[in-house]
């Protein structure tokens, strides 16, 4: 079919009557911006191991390239990543409703993970920063075992026409996670239904063994507390508190050893 530039035209101005009867309605329709000027849809770690594993999956490789094209035109509004699900509306000659279902990280894999990433998690603003070392980044991007859905993990639905496998909306959103990582990288262990900070909180056991294995050695009766800045007193046991009697006594001894003694003594 042969379109021409009137034809595109309003086709345009119809999408654009559209969104703006729906946000009347109360829907937000904000747009997911990718960075202009720049070859890379993303530009932080994840945003684009995100994208590169994307890119790996061989049965997507046909429809990959105009999503990411709808995705530069800034067609798609409104995405939001929860647990398990992407949600958003892709413009194309219409606007088009795309839900994509993205199965949890399944447990017993996300625990090889995190013990993988043992003291390797230097802290949370590192995670999601990417600064981890390249051992960590190879178990957190491994495509059968790390972090990122495997094709047969996601299901996607569209209201477009279109009866391909994965329509071009659909890749758009796939691509949009990516954009999105780059300034809410935490999004993508929620949408694996996963707890990041059990990554840190396994460094942080880490980093308490250490210290208690120092402390056996040269440290021994030195404050930790104060050299490492990590609070040790919950890892004490807490000091019985001594019977009334003793206290007294105790205080009385106290006592004497402070009264000024008498001539002749």
């Amino acid at each position: 079919m042969w379109w021409s530039y009137q034809d595109v035209e309003e086709q345009k101005a119809r999408v654009q009557r559209e969104i703006a009867k729906r946000k009347k309605r109360g829907e937000k329709f904000e747009v997911l911006a990718a960075p202009a000027g720049q070859k890379k849809l993303s530009t932080t770690f994840w945003g684009q191991a995100w994208c590169r594993n994307l890119e790996s999956y061989q049965d997507y490789e046909s429809r990959l390239p105009r999503g990411r094209s709808y995705l530069r035109q800034g067609k798609v509004y409104d995405l939001e990543i929860e647990p398990g699900k992407l949600s958003a509306v892709v413009a194309g000659s219409e606007l088009y409703d795309t839900t994509i279902m993205i199965q949890p990280l399944p447990k017993k894999q996300w625990m090889q993970i995190v013990e993988s990433s043992a003291g390797q998690v230097g802290s949370m603003l590192d995670l999601l920063a990417g600064k981890l070392g390249d051992g960590l980044m190879q178990v957190l991007t491994d495509p059968k075992d790390g972090l990122f859905p495997k094709p047969k993990e996601i299901r996607f639905h569209c209201s477009c026409p279109d009866h391909a496998d994965m329509c071009k909306h659909v890749s758009a959103v796939l691509y949009g996670v990516g954009v999105l990582l780059d300034t809410k990288p935490e999004l993508l262990f929620t949408l694996r239904g996963v707890d990041q900070a059990e990554l840190l909180s396994n460094a942080s056991s880490a980093a308490i063994t250490d210290i208690s294995a120092a402390a056996a050695g040269d440290l021994a009766g030195a404050d930790l507390s104060a050299i490492f800045g990590i609070d040790l007193g919950a890892e004490r046991a807490v000091e019985e508190p001594l019977p009334a009697k003793k206290k007294a006594a105790k205080k009385a001894a106290e006592k004497a050893k402070k009264a000024p003694k008498k001539k002749g003594q």
